[in-house]
């Protein structure tokens, strides 16, 4: 049964039964589900009232909160719950969310292992505790954490979030069964539009759906691309803003690019609704598994041709969605079998950027905590993608060059003390290790100029942050591994032509490095040929990727009936 037709014997139920207490709970979770957090607070206080002071209906309500973004109410209202209901392992876990959320990091952490201790069998739980203790840095059972995982993935014994299993030392396989697991249970949840061509004649009309229009990665890699196709006749564009506006620069610069369409806190179904009157040919899905999105709107069909791309690097295992689009060195051949989508690739990397930023002076390395001299390594990934295989090959380049530092950027919680504690058991002085806090984007692109060379993570890369980097004149180490994740620095590298950049393997990173970092020359050599680079390649240059991309999606849409702009 769908959640759908649920929901509909629910109102009929409650119609004859309106004092039934667990009916009204079962409606707010299927209302909630289909995001409508009106609707869904409306039947949680219609439990409360039944039942004052409920943890059921509590909870509810707590999630109520933590979807309208009101985090810190959340927390509260989650928190009575769980101490009425100190047993309930999915009190604990949204507890645990809504904590993120209100940036208690290190309560979230054990509103985790709460649940984990409840339901240790459970795999979403497992994986939450994992994915959060990555945040933390806290290593803590972390290999038992991730074979529990995995092996709950390879079995089909439960959904796990595709986004944090990219931080796994998993296969493409492995992705694709957990994406597909987490793809069929929004399936079971929604009922699909009926079916629509795209349109024979006129300008295709291009949808991007996402919650990142703003200040946020996202609008920082596609706002100068979206300009250039703005003036691209054979298109009309369409952004559909899951997140309301931010104020920022960003906004302004993509409204004025594209028609933009306000779809925060809207219903799923209103959402899709709003795509499909707008005659959407081909809809871009630049959120995927990665938190935030809507993947319910893409399973009903809003547009005849639906898109993975940019946000999510790697396969989203939903047959709602057609294609995915990279490049021949973040996905190869070799990876396609390992895809739900067709695979279609630019002639170049397949990440865009902004290349209208200018780089502001960068402040001394005094008021950044940096000594006045040495080599200063970096790497500004998020805390998750710091891992000990990735941490501990950075401690063993600064054991190999003498008054170096490891700049890294402030994580959640403890993060930042754990990693001191890991360098001093691997033999590195804390000290040596330098945290930056989380600043607006100029300032933050701005301090690359006192860097030398960036550290990449693996299995997950830096990916708009190697962006950043290379646009700022840092270049950028790494090790390509075999998944999508693990391959965008690389494929930056590669088409900047710094080949020399991608390693094999982890003794042939922590040599060069070392080399690097003890050879001033070498190192000015490699930032002047990644200045020259910069402005030759095709990596940086929107006007050219507008035209690939273009030409992309028009080729598409032959395929599938457009005739073209005549008629």
């Amino acid at each position: 049964m769908s959640a759908w037709q649920q929901r509909q014997q629910l109102q009929q139920a409650l119609a004859r039964q309106p004092g039934d207490f667990i009916a009204w709970v079962m409606l707010a979770d299927l209302e909630l589900e289909a995001g409508d957090i009106g609707a869904g607070e409306r039947a949680a206080r219609r439990a409360l009232q039944l039942r004052p002071n409920h943890p059921e209906a509590l909870a509810r309500l707590g999630r109520v909160a933590w979807m309208a973004g009101a985090h810190a109410d959340a927390a509260t209202l989650l928190g009575q719950a769980a101490s009425l209901a100190p047993e309930h392992p999915g009190i604990a876990l949204w507890l645990g969310h809504a904590l993120e959320d209100a940036d208690d990091a290190e309560g979230a952490a054990a509103a985790y292992r709460r649940a984990y201790a409840l339901l240790p069998t459970e795999p979403y739980i497992a994986a939450q505790r994992l994915a959060w203790q990555r945040r933390l840095c806290d290593w803590r059972d972390l290999d038992v954490l991730a074979a529990q995982v995995r092996a709950a993935v390879a079995s089909g014994q439960g959904v796990v979030e595709p986004f944090a299993f990219l931080s796994e030392e998993a296969s493409a396989a492995e992705q694709l069964a957990c994406a597909r697991a987490r793809a069929a249970a929004v399936a079971a949840a929604v009922r699909p539009l009926p079916a629509v061509p795209v349109r024979a004649r006129g300008p295709l009309r291009i949808g991007f759906l996402s919650n990142g229009f703003g200040a946020h990665p996202t609008g920082l890699l596609t706002v100068a691309l979206l300009e250039q196709l703005q003036a691209d006749p054979a298109l009309q564009l369409h952004l559909f803003a899951l997140n309301r506006g931010d104020g920022s620069r960003i906004r302004q610069r993509l409204q004025a690019t594209a028609k933009l369409h306000d779809v925060a806190g809207l219903r799923h179904a209103e959402t899709a609704a709003q795509i499909r009157a707008q005659g959407i040919d081909v809809l871009f899905d630049l959120r995927g598994w990665g938190g935030g999105g809507t993947p319910e709107v893409l399973a009903m069909r809003p547009a005849p041709l639906q898109v993975n791309w940019l946000a999510y690097p790697g396969t989203s295992g939903a047959p709602w969605m057609d294609a995915v689009v990279g490049d021949a060195f973040a996905l190869p051949p070799a990876l396609e079998p390992h895809y739900s989508e067709r695979v279609l690739r630019l002639p170049r990397a397949f990440q865009p950027s902004d290349n209208t930023r200018v780089l502001e002076p960068p402040p001394t390395r005094a008021e950044c905590g940096l000594p006045e001299r040495g080599v200063v390594f970096c790497c500004f990934n998020n805390s998750y993608k710091l891992n000990p295989r990735s941490m501990h090959r950075a401690f063993a380049v600064l054991q190999a060059v003498p008054g170096s530092v490891l700049w890294l950027l402030s994580g959640p919680g403890q993060a930042d003390a754990r990693l001191r504690a890991a360098a001093q058991t691997a033999g590195v002085d804390p000290a040596r290790l330098v945290f930056m806090a989380k600043l607006p984007h100029p300032q933050y692109l701005a301090r690359y100029a006192l860097a030398d060379l960036f550290l990449d993570t693996h299995p997950y890369n830096a990916h708009t942050t190697a962006s950043d980097a290379l646009w700022a004149g840092c270049p950028v180490l790494t090790c390509p591994g075999e998944t999508f994740a693990a391959r965008v620095a690389g494929s930056l590298n590669h088409h900047l032509g710094l080949d020399a950049m991608n390693v094999d393997d982890d003794a042939a990173f922590i040599a060069l490095a070392s080399t690097l970092g003890n050879d001033p020359a070498a190192l000015a050599t490699l930032r002047a040929g990644l200045a020259q680079a910069r402005g030759g390649s095709g990596v940086f240059d929107m006007t050219g990727f507008a035209a690939d991309l273009s030409a992309l999606l028009q080729a598409l849409a032959r395929e599938h009936g457009w005739l073209g702009l005549a008629g």
